[in-house]
């Protein structure tokens, strides 16, 4: 099983390529939650993720054979990206295989680190077993993402920042898909710190991890379905499984909702762009997924900050509506002059920024005499559309909230 050994090893062979990612005391998520809120800022790291350090761990284990043959490996873009920026460290060849549908950003993104890019299939499965048969016709090696405990002893390097940086940590809060990532960190921390609690955070449409520890075996999911693709993994690895039996403490899940409303904290509080996976250990902190004192040290874990602008649109929406600052009304009245102004002019004096408005008389569903309106707000927060639905029905209204 990984040892610490094997993580203060790879410290000295990731360093000249990995960064050491910042720490930093959180004012505003202290606040909110009584805790004294420490982040790791991983998703500063090289390529925007910690995919570089395990990738380099492992390629820089290879022998002088292997790298002459190459690597290879299946990825929809983080793991993709550390492959890609290692091989090119250790002057290695890297062909990389992607699903048609991966993000173009990632693509690009992995071809600029100087990797060769295959598009295959329609998933991460198709990508894996395209790149597991190219390997076994050129004799590259296969670099996984999780399932390797050079790649787990590389991403264990963060365990051994955290402890260096904030000595007087309690908790970390790590982000799990295959596992690679908590097997490191919890096998570092654990042999540093053992009193430290290291908590794993999973999305409920990703969630594996409970099931298998109670099965003793990895269970294996038919889909996924989470913003977080960066943990959708479908499986926890079959060699992470024990580690995290053995050196995670408790492991909690949170769904879409709280991570987009978590993505959207992030931005405005801790100024700070976070992809779905990076966002699941603030999510869970502040949903009070799990039991901590008052001032207990906590460290979660930003695990990477790529995210399809095309999906950080639709996260940012998705999150102000749940937080109360985007709300979406429609209501028909009567077509006469001066009800549109009456209407206007309460949301007005709530002081509701009216983001988009739509006047619609033709619609056959509602009386001839009537008009619906449908307007898009910018609110402060849940009590504040409370209050302006008050007083829009005070008024006569009927109104309802859009979702």
């Amino acid at each position: 099983m990984l040892s610490l050994s094997d993580i203060e090893a790879a410290r000295d062979r990731v360093s000249d390529v990995a960064l050491e990612t910042a720490l930093g005391y959180q004012r505003n998520f202290s606040r909110m939650t009584g805790a004294d809120v420490q982040v790791k800022f991983e998703n500063s790291q090289r390529t925007g993720s910690f995919k570089i350090r395990g990738a380099t761990n492992r390629i820089r284990k290879l022998t002088e054979e292997e790298r002459a043959d190459g690597v290879i490996t299946a990825s929809a873009g983080n793991h993709a990206q550390g492959v890609a920026l290692a091989a090119r460290h250790s002057d290695v060849d890297a062909l990389i295989v992607m699903p048609e549908f991966a993000p173009i950003s990632k693509v690009n993104a992995t071809r600029s680190y100087g990797a060769e890019v295959e598009l295959y299939g329609e998933d991460y499965a198709d990508a894996q077993a395209r790149a597991h048969e190219l390997g076994d016709q050129s004799d590259r090696t296969y670099v996984h993402a999780y399932e390797d405990r050079d790649v787990q002893a590389g991403q264990g390097t963060i365990g051994l920042e955290i402890v260096d940086q904030c000595p007087e940590v309690d908790t970390v809060v790590v982000p799990i898909g295959g596992g690679g990532l908590i097997s490191g960190i919890a096998t570092a921390v654990k042999g540093r710190k053992p009193d430290t609690r290291v908590i794993g955070v999973q999305a409920e449409g990703a969630a594996t991890v409970a099931n298998s520890l109670d099965k003793g075996a990895t269970e294996e999911l038919d889909s996924v379905d989470t913003i977080a693709d960066g943990i959708a993994t479908g499986a926890v690895g079959e060699h992470t499984l024990p580690i995290i039996d053995e050196r995670v403490d408790e492991i909690v899940m949170v769904d879409d909702s709280q991570i987009a409303s978590a993505m959207v904290l992030l931005l405005e509080r801790a100024k700070t762009l976070v992809e779905g996976a990076g966002a699941v250990p603030i999510a869970a902190l502040m949903e009070n997924k799990f039991d901590y004192e008052e001032d207990e040290t906590i460290v979660p874990v930003l695990s990477g900050g790529n995210i399809d602008l095309n999906l950080l649109t639709t996260v940012l929406s998705r999150g102000l509506v749940d937080r109360g600052r985007f709300v979406k009304l429609r209501t028909v009245m009567k077509d006469r002059p001066g009800a549109l102004e009456e209407f206007l002019d309460i949301v007005a004096d709530s002081g509701a920024n009216i983001y988009e408005i739509n006047h619609d008389r033709a619609r056959q569903s509602f009386a001839i005499d009537a008009t619906e309106i449908e307007i898009d707000l910018e609110t402060r927060g849940h009590e504040h559309v409370d209050e302006i639905l008050s007083e829009l029905r005070a008024a006569g209204f009927q109104v309802e909230v859009r979702t």
